[in-house]
């Protein structure tokens, strides 16, 4: 019985400490007194879990505020330099690796191409582990800071089997791939340092959702737009998922019976008219040339070129035009299923390709999702771009370390503060990640 209460107290101490890093993290800088109003903690609760995470050094001072007619109040924040994540992107086009502090404030990055070489398991096996080797050399930092390493992954996890989760890759020729296994026996971590696997779309999903378009949102649907697509889904403030981790599959839902062939096998998914790979084969079949030898990137960079020429250059190319008309059809078309399916409050765009055509396509791409939806959910939603740029997966990748970590009260699994009297409007992660995407834009 005395077993029982000791864990019920231990607990209850842990989820204490998940609800102050939380709120501290995403909407702090807070003080002492407006925690326990944010927490739902006692005053006496909220002193005694400060103390400790100050002592700890999870949490340092980050200015003052005054109050009225009383004394002026010590702001909390949680302390970027108390741990560092690492976050991965495995790409269709490379594998990207960075490594963050937890403010998201970038420490280190390494990217590694993988044209010419598809999706080969143990060439992705050993990008990961010498980016993740290059990204702590580089920034120095001490491997006992890191808190975890999340990984992004194009296709279905299935968590149900021992090792770890396995990757169903049909679109990549991935079939029960156990990567999770394979990272562990060729990464080396330190003690108690693990791997954190999501589908990619969930991982930007999970970004915005934290930081970016989706933040506020109780139900959301966030599009990745590469050389496929997929969206991850949110429901009641959650991220659908379960112990098969797939986002939705939403790049297969059948388009037209009978359509293009897909890189899956089966004919008429909107994935076979709307991901970038499928787009630039249309696009040749009607006649367009890409640059010889070009990489993917580069070939849908010259087809927007081409259908959107600068002022004083040549004319628009009809049929590349009309290729990204039809993409922002059909793009819009699979959005308005999303739409009337789960009723979102906001759809957001992301992805590689999603970044590069959205500007051109974002308006047709609304006028095509409100016609095919039906009026009353049409009319509740907004249909924008992700606002965290190309690091968007692999910021979400991180977030799965950070989430683990938090909710375990700020234990293992295994920057200065500002000057007095200054008050700190905006958390860390929030002015890293705004820093990142305007540098994405330019």
């Amino acid at each position: 019985m005395a077993e029982r209460t000791q864990r019920t107290v231990r607990d209850l101490r842990r989820a204490n400490r998940t609800a102050v890093l939380q709120r501290l993290y995403s909407d702090g800088p807070m003080s002492r007194q407006e925690l326990g109003p944010a927490t739902g903690l006692s005053s006496g609760s909220v002193s005694n879990v400060v103390a400790e995470l100050v002592e700890e050094g999870l949490l340092e001072e980050a200015g003052v505020v005054g109050s009225d007619g009383g004394r002026p109040r010590t702001l909390l924040r949680v302390a970027p330099g108390s741990g560092c994540l690492i976050g991965v992107d495995v790409g269709e086009t490379r594998v990207r690796v960075e490594l963050f502090d937890l403010a998201m404030g970038e420490l280190a990055r390494s990217e590694l191409p993988l044209r010419h070489h598809g999706y080969d398991v143990d060439l992705i096996v050993r990008h990961i582990a010498d980016g993740i080797a290059t990204v702590l050399r580089e920034s120095e930092a001490s491997p006992g800071r890191l808190l975890g390493v999340g990984v992004g992954v194009p296709g279905i996890l299935d968590r149900s089997r021992p090792g770890g989760a396995v990757v169903h890759g049909q679109t990549i020729g991935w079939d029960a791939v156990p990567l999770e296994e394979l990272l562990h026996h060729t990464v080396a971590l330190p003690s108690g340092v693990g791997f954190f696997l999501s589908n990619g779309a969930k991982a930007l999903g999970q970004a915005e959702m934290w930081f970016g378009g989706g933040r506020g949102a109780e139900n959301a649907a966030i599009v990745l737009f590469g050389s496929g697509v997929g969206a991850c889904l949110v429901t009641d403030g959650v991220i659908d998922g379960g112990a098969r981790d797939s986002a939705g599959e939403w790049g297969h839902l059948t388009v037209s019976v009978g359509g293009r062939r897909c890189r899956c096998g089966a004919r008429g998914c909107l994935e076979a008219y709307t991901g970038s790979e499928a787009l630039l084969q249309r696009w040749q079949e009607a006649g367009g040339q890409p640059p010889p030898d070009a990489d993917e990137e580069t070939a849908l960079a010259a087809l927007v070129a081409a259908a959107h020429p600068p002022a004083g250059g040549p004319d628009a190319d009809p049929v590349a035009r009309s290729v990204l008309d039809e993409t922002a059809e059909y793009l819009g078309a699979g959005i308005s299923d999303l739409i009337n399916l789960f009723s979102p409050e906001r759809v957001l765009i992301g992805g590689w390709a999603g970044l590069q055509l959205g500007p051109h396509l974002l308006p047709a791409v609304r006028a095509h999702a409100t016609a095919y939806s039906l009026a009353h959910p049409a009319g509740r939603v907004t249909i924008d771009l992700g606002r965290l740029g190309p690091d968007a997966v692999t910021v979400g990748a991180a977030t799965l370390p950070l989430a683990d970590f938090f909710a375990n009260g700020g234990r293992r699994r295994a920057a200065p503060a500002d000057e007095p009297g200054e008050r700190v409007t905006a958390p860390g992660w929030r002015t890293a990640l705004e820093e990142r995407a305007r540098a994405g834009r330019g």
